[in-house]
């Protein structure tokens, strides 16, 4: 029986793997070994551990790795200590192969070290682009990495290129549409009332009317222009006036300067119109996507899900760029006008047809089955593939 470990270290990792856990739990031939730490365990990130832990999956090991201040000192600072710590705790599980999942600098951290202690590295959601610091953690990682599962043909064939041997390379499909799917299939309307109301600070926001679901991210390669950032999005709400539910940032360099610039917004404003939310688990997340007239910012989210789920996305700035994506998005600068506008035509058009771009919701279940029979090797050579 082969033991897999699977390191989650923030929302976004948890979403993007939740659908391999459960089927690696239940797999004849596969144990789950579980990972929790990063910005997982922070409250003020939403306290992620506790949604998986309420999913019904127990940590084998927790790893407090993040140094606040969310610079870019303090990213490659909470990278090193995930490397000082993770070791210690695969020496004491001894998986036999470890998921590294996306492009999280937390990522780096599980990857470097198993791949120094010889134990192999499979990597999800490899070969894909997009801007910031992310773009090149997940092409590094790929080259740490000794089995691939990219979500789509278009980033088999750009890992390969880089030199991975095909056979080692195997189109899935993402994981987190397999949540998407399951969670679309079983909607039954408005997500956990009483939550949404209990949760979160601002204005009361009733998701069965039209409503923009806000969430917008640093950009590490543009340190220090987070603020002025978030504030063109923030008067382009202000301009529209529209029910928005809105998320704080993840932990990345340059999240304070965003949540600073969306509380004193908050505070000076007063916007009867927003409410704001720390964190979603998935299902609530999938079922606002499902309901929202438009979503914006700068997540993959309304990219990936958002391509499944036909949700009109306006994404906004650099974060995404390059991502393969489908006809629900549109692209606009760090400038109010062209976000209010794009809201607006995207409020006119409505939903879109459903589009496959990122998998049709097996990945996990294919992922699993993969992990119980490819051949694990630590030993890697560059390839070159003829007419590449």
């Amino acid at each position: 029986m082969r033991k897999v470990c699977i390191f989650i270290g923030s929302r976004a990792n948890y979403s993007s793997i939740k659908s391999v856990m459960r089927a690696v739990s239940v797999h004849p031939d596969l144990r789950l070994q579980l990972i929790v730490g990063a910005s997982a365990l922070l409250d003020r990130f939403g306290s992620v551990v506790d949604v998986i832990e309420d999913d019904g999956f127990t940590p084998d090991a927790r790893v407090t790795m993040i140094v606040e201040g969310e610079t870019p000192a303090t990213m490659a600072k909470s990278t090193g200590l995930g490397l000082l710590e993770l070791p210690t705790i695969f020496e004491l599980l001894k998986p036999d192969v470890v998921v590294s999942v996306g492009d999280r600098f937390e990522t780096m951290a599980s990857a470097i070290a198993a791949a120094y202690m010889n134990i192999p590295v499979a990597h999800t959601m490899g070969g894909e682009i997009s801007g910031t610091i992310d773009e090149s953690i997940r092409h590094a990682v790929t080259k740490l990495a000794h089995v691939h599962f990219p979500a789509n043909e278009a980033a088999a064939e750009r890992i390969i290129r880089m030199g991975e041997p095909p056979e080692t390379v195997h189109t899935v499909g993402c994981p987190r549409i397999d949540l998407v799917a399951e969670i679309a299939r079983a909607s039954d309307g408005i997500p956990h009332a009483e939550w949404l109301e209990r949760e979160g600070v601002g204005a009361h926001v009733d998701p069965s009317t039209p409503f923009l679901l806000v969430n917008q991210h640093p950009v590490t390669t543009e340190y220090g222009h987070g603020r002025e950032q978030i504030q063109e999005t923030l008067e382009a709400l202000d301009e529209l006036r529209m029910p928005t539910i809105m998320l704080w940032p993840n932990v990345d360099a340059g999240s304070e300067d965003i949540a600073t610039g969306m509380r004193t917004f908050r505070e000076k404003r007063r916007p009867e119109y927003i409410r704001f939310y720390k964190n979603f688990p998935i299902e609530t997340y999938v079922r606002l996507m499902l309901l929202a007239a438009c979503a914006v910012g700068n997540s993959s989210a309304p990219i990936r899900e958002g391509a499944f789920l036909g949700v009109p996305a306006v994404n906004i700035g650099t974060r995404q760029h390059g991502r393969d994506r489908g006809p629900n998005v549109i692209d606009v600068g760090y400038d109010r006008h062209q976000i209010v506008a794009a809201i607006e035509r995207q409020l006119a058009h409505g939903r879109y047809p459903s589009d496959h771009l990122y998998g049709d919701g097996q990945a996990g279940g294919r992922i699993a089955d993969l992990l119980a029979c490819v051949p694990l090797r630590v030993q890697k050579r560059l390839v070159f593939t003829a007419g590449v």
